[in-house]
C-alpha cells in the first residue's frame, strides 16, 4: 500500500457523495487531511454540515451541496453547482448507497430507487464530470462498490454493485492513456449505519476511506478491503460452486 503523504492531493479539488456518514465522512475527512478542497454531497443537511464544520476546524475547505442521487436532475445539477464553486472536480468519489430489502418484499419503486442511487447515479455523475477532466487530461473517478459486486448475496445489492464494478472496469479501460482514471474500492462488511444489526467484529469505515485517498493520489483497478475478503472472492471466482452451497437458501430472495 502507498505511504501517506499529506500533501499529495493538495489544491485537488474532490466531490464525495453520501459525505454526511460513515465511509463518505470518513473519506471526505482523509482527503481533506491530503490536501484536497471539498465539495460534500448528501440529502442530510444537519449531518453534511457537521462533516463540513469538521474538516473546516482541522484547518481544511470543505462546501456542501444538497441531493438526491435517485433524481437525475439533481444529480447534473449537483454537477454544475459544485464545477461554477470551485472551478473544477479533480477527484470524484462515488460513494452513495443505499441497501436492499429481499426482492419479493420490495415494490417496484424501491427497486427503481436502489438501482438509481447505486447504479445509475455514479453513472451520470461520472458522465457529467468526464469532459472537464478529459480536456485537462487529469481526473480520478473512484466508486466505492462492495465484495457483495464479486460475490452474489442478494438480488437487488449485488445486482447494483456488479453493475458498478463493471461500469468503473470498463471505463477505466476506455480511459487508458487519457490522463483521467477509474478505479473501485470494494470493501466487505465496515462498521457503519448499514451494518448495525451485524454483531461481528468490523473495521470501522476509516480503512476504507485510506484506500479512496491512495487510490486518488496513486491509482489502480480495484482495492478489495479488508485484504482478508480476497480469498472469498477467489473461491467465488474459481470455485463457484462451493460459494452456492455456503450461501444457497439462506434467506427469501
Amino acid at each position: 500500500m502507498a505511504q501517506t503523504n499529506h500533501n499529495a492531493l493538495a489544491d485537488n479539488v474532490a466531490l464525495v457523495t453520501g459525505a454526511s456518514s460513515g465511509i463518505g465522512a470518513a473519506t471526505a475527512r482523509e482527503l481533506a487531511a491530503r490536501g484536497a478542497r471539498l465539495a460534500l454531497a448528501a440529502r442530510r443537511a444537519d449531518e453534511l454540515d457537521a462533516v463540513a464544520r469538521s474538516i473546516r476546524d482541522a484547518g481544511g475547505e470543505a462546501q456542501t451541496f444538497i441531493v438526491d442521487m435517485a433524481l437525475p436532475e439533481q444529480v447534473e445539477r449537483l454537477a454544475r453547482a459544485v464545477t461554477e464553486a470551485f472551478g473544477r472536480v479533480d477527484v470524484l468519489v462515488n460513494n452513495a448507497g443505499i441497501g436492499a430489502k429481499p426482492l419479493t418484499r420490495s415494490t417496484g419503486d424501491e427497486i427503481i430507487r436502489i438501482v438509481d442511487v447505486n447504479l445509475l447515479g455514479p453513472m451520470l455523475l461520472s458522465r457529467a464530470l468526464l469532459p472537464g477532466m478529459l480536456e485537462r487530461h487529469h481526473g480520478r473517478i473512484i466508486s466505492v462498490a462492495s465484495v457483495s459486486g464479486h460475490i452474489a448475496t442478494d438480488p437487488l445489492y449485488s445486482g447494483t454493485k456488479f453493475g458498478l464494478r463493471g461500469f468503473s472496469l470498463s471505463l477505466n479501460r476506455k480511459l487508458r492513456g487519457t490522463g483521467v482514471t477509474a478505479s473501485l474500492v470494494s470493501p466487505g462488511f465496515i462498521r457503519t449505519s448499514m451494518t448495525a444489526a451485524r454483531h461481528t467484529p468490523m473495521p470501522g469505515p476509516k480503512v476504507v476511506a485510506r484506500a479512496v485517498a491512495n487510490l486518488a493520489a496513486h491509482p489502480r483497478r480495484e482495492v478489495i478491503v479488508p485484504r482478508i475478503y480476497r480469498g472469498a472472492i477467489w473461491a467465488e471466482h474459481l470455485l463457484p460452486w462451493l460459494a452456492d452451497r455456503a450461501l444457497s437458501g439462506r434467506r427469501a430472495p
